[in-house]
């Protein structure tokens, strides 16, 4: 089985494999995936925070895997106005909840107590699939906008 021990800070050279991960997995340091190959690997980390889509890891051979956030079960709240989807962003955000912002909706992980709070505020909430990529918190250390795309080579 390929062990994956190190983050790149700067992407491989031509085309790598990857491999789409939930957001509960790449919040560990350690675990154990399967490639759509159905090749098995593992992944030991150093403790630097969340892979997010568009990092790329490497084994101690040189083996390079990009990981991308796989579609999970979220809940996608919308709202006619954008004050009114901005106003469930700060109740969501009062609450420490993994929020996911884009310019039309807010993605956060199945919760029907919250959901039903987004309806009573007059926003419409689904059950959708959809890559997760939180917002990592004003005080986390950005990587810039790399949400769903990969990292470019400016040292980040």
């Amino acid at each position: 089985m390929q062990i994956y021990t190190q983050r790149l800070t700067h992407p491989p050279a031509g085309e790598v494999p990857s491999i789409a991960l939930s957001f509960d997995t790449r919040q560990k340091c350690r675990f154990r995936a399967t490639l759509a190959t159905g090749e098995d690997i593992g992944v030991d980390l150093p403790r630097t925070g969340v892979l997010r889509s568009g990092h790329y890891i490497a084994s101690d051979d040189g083996q390079v895997l990009q990981v991308l956030a796989a579609p999970q079960a979220l809940m996608q709240a919308t709202a006619a106005h954008a004050f009114d989807l901005l106003k469930a962003a700060y109740h969501l955000g009062n609450r420490h909840v993994p929020l996911m912002l884009t310019p039309d909706a807010l993605y956060f992980e199945p919760d029907h107590v919250l959901a039903d709070m987004l309806c009573g505020l007059g926003l419409q909430v689904a059950d959708v699939l959809h890559p997760f990529e939180p917002e990592s918190g004003a005080y986390a250390q950005h990587q810039h906008d790399t949400r769903l795309r990969p990292l470019h080579a400016h040292g980040h």
